[in-house]
C-alpha cells in the first residue's frame, strides 16, 4: 500500500504530506483546493507523462516522493528484482520513489535511491497501484476495455490459454507476411527465370572456353599480318645463318665461327683465350638453334584467309556475350555459373512457397483451436461476470439494472472457415466483447457506449472493481471522483461498496460526496489558503471533530452549522455501524 506521499511545488500545492493508512482513505476539499492535483502528483510518481505547466509558479521544479509498502509474494519479488536491476534497493519491504519536473521542461525519476528511466516507474507500479479517474469512465465505454475486464475475470485457465494464443499469433502474422511476399514475387521470379534461361542458352550455344577471347585476339593479329611477319622472320634467318649459296657471308653464325677459330688457335698460348673460344662455341650453338627456330616460325606463317575469317567470326560471337554478361569470357563463364545457381534457388522458391502455405495452414488451425476455446471460456465468464455485476448494481441503488456481457465473433471474409464460421484472428482471439446495460425494469438493453449516463458509468465501474477485486491482486486502488453524477441513496451505496473493497485492499478516493466520505477509515482534507499574493494548498489528516466539520461543510457549505453537524454525526455513526 501507499504509506506516504510528499508533494512540493505542484500546481496550487506548495507543500503537502499524506501519511496514508490501510483501508478506505478519503480525500476531500473545496472546489479548486487541489484535490485533483494530489492525484496528479500520484500519477506522476507512477510514471505519467510530465508537462512543465504543472510546476507551481515561482518555483524551479516540482518534486513528488512516495513510499510504497510491498506485499509479500510474487509482486514483491518482481518489483524488488526490477529495482535491483536498475541499481536501486527495496528498503525493508518498502519501495521509495521520486519524480522531479523542471519548470524549464524535462523530468527525472528515481527508484530505490537510483536514477531510473521514467518508464521504469510505470513498470514498477503497474502491479502495485490502479488509478481510476473520470477518463477511465470514458474508457469503460470502449469495447477493448470491456474485453480486458472480462478477460481479467475469466480466471487462470483462461489467462494461460490466452498467453499461448498470444505467442502463436505473431508467428502466424509473420508467416502470412512472408507468404504474401513470396506470392507477390511470383511474377518477378518468372521474369527473372526467363532472363536467366535465355542468357544461359546464348552462352551454351557459343560454348566459350576459358581464356579463349585472349587467344583468338592474338591469333587474329598474327593471321592478319602473316606476310609481314614471314618477311621479318626470313630477314632474321638470313642474318643468323646466311644463304646456302653464300660460302663467305657475313651472317652471325659465320662471324661467330670465325671469331672462335681465331681464339681457338691461341689456346696453347693463353688459357683465357681458350675460355673465350669456348664461350663463342656456345654462342654458335645458340645461334644455330635460334636460326632453326626462326626458320620453323617462318614456315608456319602462311596466309590462311579461311582461318582468319573463322577467328574473326568466333571473336564476334564471343563479343556478343561479353557485351551482355561480362567484359571477358572468363567473367561470362562466371555469370553462367551464378545464373545456374540462381535458377536452382528459384526452382526451390516453389517449394518454399508450398512450405509457407502449409505452415500458415498449420498455424491457423492451431490458433483456431485456441481461439475456439477462448470463446467458450469467455462466454462462461461473461455469464458469471454479468450476474455478479448485476448483483453489485442492485446494491448500488440500481435494483432493476442488469448488465449483459455479449461475446461475438469478428467476421472477416479473409478469415479461416471453421464449422461454417469465418474466424478473423486478432491479437487476443476472435471475439468482440460489449457490455450492455438495462438501467431499469423493462428498459431497453443498450451498449454502455451509447446509453449509460455518467452516474451509471461510475456505478458500473465500481461494481466491476468490486467483482474483479476477488481476482485482482493489486494492493492499492485510487478513485478520482468515481462518484461523479451520483447522489442521494446511490451515494451511500457507493460509499458502502468502496468500504467493502477496502477490506481487501487500500482504497484512496477523491470525492465531493459526504455520504462516501463518511465511510472513510482515514479522512484527509485539502486546505487552500490565500494571502492575497500566493495561493497554496496543504493536506491535513482529520480527527473525529475535524471530520464532523468537513462533512458539515460538504453537506451544507457551513462548517459551524449545528444542523449540518448533527447530520454529519449521524452519517458517521451509520457508516461505523455498517462497518
Amino acid at each position: 500500500m501507499i504509506e506516504e506521499l510528499r508533494i512540493q511545488g505542484l500546481g496550487v500545492i506548495d507543500e503537502a504530506v499524506l501519511e496514508l493508512g490501510p483501508g478506505l482513505c478519503v480525500l476531500t476539499g473545496e472546489t479548486g483546493a487541489g484535490k485533483t492535483m494530489v492525484v496528479t502528483g500520484l500519477e506522476l510518481l507512477l510514471g505519467m507523462r510530465a508537462e512543465a505547466a504543472v510546476v507551481r509558479a515561482g518555483t524551479t521544479r516540482a518534486r513528488i516522493e512516495g513510499r510504497i509498502r510491498l506485499p509479500p509474494g510474487p509482486i514483491h519479488d518482481e518489483v524488488a528484482s526490477l529495482t535491483d536491476s536498475a541499481g536501486g534497493d527495496v528498503d525493508e519491504g518498502g519501495l521509495i520513489l521520486a519524480r522531479t519536473i523542471a519548470a524549464q521542461g524535462g523530468s527525472r525519476a528515481f527508484a530505490g535511491g537510483a536514477s531510473v528511466p521514467v518508464s521504469l516507474l510505470s513498470q514498477l507500479c503497474q502491479p502495485l497501484v490502479a488509478v481510476h479517474g473520470q477518463a477511465d469512465q470514458q474508457l469503460l465505454r470502449q469495447r477493448g476495455t470491456q474485453r480486458r475486464a472480462l478477460d481479467n475475470f475469466a480466471g487462470p485457465e483462461f489467462a494461460d490459454l490466452l498467453a499461448d494464443y498470444r505467442q502463436g499469433y505473431p508467428k502466424l502474422r509473420d508467416t502470412e507476411q512472408r507468404l504474401a511476399s513470396a506470392v507477390s514475387a511470383t511474377r518477378e521470379r518468372a521474369l527473372e527465370t526467363d532472363q536467366l534461361n535465355h542468357g544461359l542458352a546464348e552462352i551454351q550455344a557459343v560454348a566459350p572456353q576459358p581464356g579463349e577471347d585472349v587467344a583468338l585476339l592474338s591469333e587474329e593479329i598474327r593471321l592478319s599480318h602473316a606476310d609481314t611477319l614471314r618477311a621479318s622472320a626470313e630477314e632474321a634467318r638470313l642474318a643468323l645463318s646466311g644463304s646456302s649459296q653464300d660460302e663467305h657471308g657475313n651472317d652471325a653464325q659465320f662471324l661467330a665461327a670465325t671469331a672462335r677459330s681465331s681464339l681457338d688457335g691461341a689456346r696453347v698460348h693463353d688459357a683465357e683465350a681458350g675460355a673465350l673460344s669456348d664461350r663463342l662455341a656456345e654462342i654458335g650453338y645458340l645461334l644455330a638453334d635460334a636460326s632453326a627456330d626462326v626458320a620453323s616460325y617462318a614456315e608456319g606463317l602462311e596466309s590462311d584467309p579461311q582461318r582468319l575469317a573463322w577467328v574473326q567470326a568466333r571473336r564476334a560471337a564471343l563479343g556478343g556475350l561479353t557485351r551482355k554478361y561480362g567484359p571477358t569470357v572468363d567473367e561470362v563463364l562466371a555469370w553462367s555459373r551464378e545464373a545456374d545457381s540462381r535458377l536452382r534457388e528459384l526452382d526451390g522458391s516453389e517449394e518454399t512457397l508450398a512450405e509457407l502455405s502449409k505452415e500458415v495452414s498449420r498455424l491457423r488451425r492451431e490458433l483456431a483451436t485456441l481461439a475456439t476455446e477462448l470463446t467458450r471460456l469467455r462466454n462462461l465468464a461473461a455469464d458469471a461476470l454479468a450476474a455478479a455485476v448485476t448483483d453489485e448494481l442492485s446494491a448500488l441503488a440500481m435494483p432493476h439494472a442488469a448488465l449483459t456481457a455479449a461475446v461475438t465473433q469478428r467476421s472477416d471474409e479473409a478469415g479461416l472457415q471453421i464449422d461454417g464460421q469465418t474466424l478473423a484472428f486478432g491479437t487476443d482471439g476472435v471475439d468482440e466483447v460489449e457490455f450492455l446495460l438495462a438501467s431499469g425494469s423493462g428498459a431497453t438493453t443498450r451498449p454502455l457506449s451509447k446509453g449509460a449516463s455518467g452516474g451509471e458509468l461510475s456505478r458500473v465501474m465500481l461494481a466491476l472493481e468490486g467483482v474483479l477485486s476477488g481476482t485482482d491482486e493489486t494492493p492499492t486502488f485510487v478513485f478520482d471522483e468515481v462518484d461523479a453524477g451520483v447522489g442521494g441513496k446511490a451515494a451511500v451505496e457507493v460509499g458502502r461498496r468502496l468500504a467493502k473493497l477496502a477490506r481487501t485492499a487500500q482504497v484512496l478516493v477523491v470525492t465531493h460526496l459526504p455520504q462516501v466520505a463518511a465511510f472513510a477509515d482515514h479522512h484527509y482534507v485539502v486546505v487552500k489558503s490565500d494571502d492575497g499574493t500566493v495561493t497554496s494548498a496543504g493536506v491535513l489528516a482529520l480527527d473525529d471533530d475535524g471530520r464532523v466539520r468537513e462533512l458539515s461543510r460538504m453537506l451544507a457549505g457551513l462548517e459551524d452549522s449545528a444542523t449540518a453537524a448533527a447530520h454529519a454525526r449521524e452519517l458517521l455513526a451509520s457508516s461505523r455501524l455498517e462497518g
